[in-house]
């Protein structure tokens, strides 16, 4: 199995295809792992595309799964957040030698495909933001809560992450250390507002990614940028593929 091995982390990753790189960061919460691409344990259809299969015919795809999700792990300490997701992703693009690229991230990948744009803009040609995450003001605790689950899963098999560690990678992920408490929470708005990468907007419409989160983000991307507001599948999948793979190929240098 492929792995980027870091002084904290084994990160596990996987490739397809050939051509321009596409570094992929899946649905998922803190639970985003490569599997996520593909259909539900039930077998349903996500409404996001499988890019790891889309993308592979024309462009160099990277997926993984992020810290602590599924085949990767790391540690966890007090002063971990966004900022630790975005070290890992370039240490995997480091490790295969890939020093442009272009990212789609959906759900919580939004919110990583900012923050990337933010610490290495050099080298990130342009951001799909696919559903991406924000507080839905009906459900404030939602991603905090997640951090519950998922620290209370990962404790019951590891006796090196701490309870006040995780409490405060909850504040600097979803909470009062974040870069943007109410919207995507990896990066401020005058970052958006400022935004040089090129960016698309797949809209979201439900609890985890809530319409508001992309009615404020349209509003603040800069002009240029790319809205796709009816994109789920199966109804609009072609919309969905074609709209994403013109953009790619717009941006590549």
């Amino acid at each position: 199995m492929p792995y980027c091995k870091r002084d904290d982390a084994e990160l596990y990753y996987e490739e397809y295809g050939s051509g321009f790189p596409v570094l992929l960061f899946s649905p998922g919460s803190v639970w985003a792992s490569i599997e996520k691409w593909g259909p539900r344990p039930d077998g349903e259809e996500r409404a996001v595309l499988n890019w790891t299969e889309v993308l592979a015919d024309q462009f160099h795809v990277i997926a993984m799964d992020q810290r602590n999700a599924r085949n990767s792990s790391g540690a966890i300490e007090a002063d971990h957040g966004w900022d630790t997701y975005a070290h890992d992703q370039l240490a995997i693009m480091d490790h295969l030698g890939l020093e442009k690229f272009h990212t789609i991230g959906a759900c919580i990948g939004a919110s990583y495909c900012l923050n990337i744009a933010r610490l290495a803009p050099e080298r990130v040609c342009s951001v799909v933001l696919q559903n991406p995450i924000g507080r839905h003001p009906e459900f404030p605790t939602y991603f905090p809560d997640n951090v519950d689950d998922w620290s209370a899963e990962l404790m019951e098999t590891r006796d090196d992450i701490k309870p006040e560690a995780v409490a405060s990678f909850k504040a600097n992920m979803f909470g009062e250390n974040c870069a943007s408490p109410d919207l995507v929470f990896s990066v401020s708005k005058d970052f958006i507002r400022t935004l040089k990468t090129p960016a698309m907007l797949l809209h979201g419409k439900d609890k985890p990614h809530p319409a508001v989160t992309s009615a404020e983000l349209e509003e603040l991307l800069p002009d240029g940028t790319v809205f796709l507001k009816d994109w789920e599948q199966p109804d609009h999948a072609d919309a969905q593929r074609d709209t994403v793979i013109g953009f790619l190929k717009t941006n590549t240098p």
